[in-house]
């Protein structure tokens, strides 16, 4: 075992300068030159790592999820996992796509009323609307007028004031 020892007797390391490293310094320009095949051909670009901006929601063809309810109804014990991570869906999905599936089997074998549509918009519906609006106004202030009355009623017999009797709606 060779080791130099110095004069109080501790090993002794190789001298470096100031700033040197241990270690050869690792950089992209150094590595991708000597990456470099010899007819000057650079390497392929490395892509983006920018995150982009905002996230593209996935949408999804009718075929498409057809497809993977097949897949999946076809699939063994265990393999259903590998085809959601393959797909990279979650399970959620094909629970909400085959309830589609069995809202649209039974949406097309519903039969279809028959004869003209009803109109909801025609002017008979819109005026009919209105009137059912303003017959419940008019009931509101009805119900305050009565309640002013009854106040006035209650005032009159405290302070000893006679009212006129209300006309009779009577003919004479």
């Amino acid at each position: 075992m060779s080791t130099e020892l110095g004069m109080t007797g501790a090993l002794l390391a190789p001298e470096r300068s100031e700033g040197e490293r241990s270690e050869p310094q690792r950089s992209v320009g150094a590595s991708s030159a000597a990456a470099a095949p010899p007819g000057g051909v650079p390497p392929p670009a490395l892509p983006d790592p920018e995150v982009s901006a905002g996230a593209v929601r996935r949408r999804f063809t009718a075929e498409y999820k057809r497809r993977i309810l097949r897949e999946a109804e076809a699939c063994g014990r265990g393999e259903l996992g590998a085809l959601l991570r393959r797909e990279g869906l979650y399970s959620s999905l094909l629970a909400s796509w085959r309830t589609e599936r069995t809202r649209g089997e039974v949406a097309a074998l519903t039969p279809k009323p028959r004869g003209p549509k009803k109109n909801s918009s025609g002017p008979l519906v819109r005026e009919n609307e209105r009137l059912r609006r303003e017959i419940k106004q008019l009931q509101n202030r009805l119900k305050r007028v009565e309640t002013l009355l009854e106040i006035q009623k209650k005032i009159s017999d405290i302070l000893g004031i006679p009212l006129n009797p209300p006309p009779s709606d009577e003919p004479e």
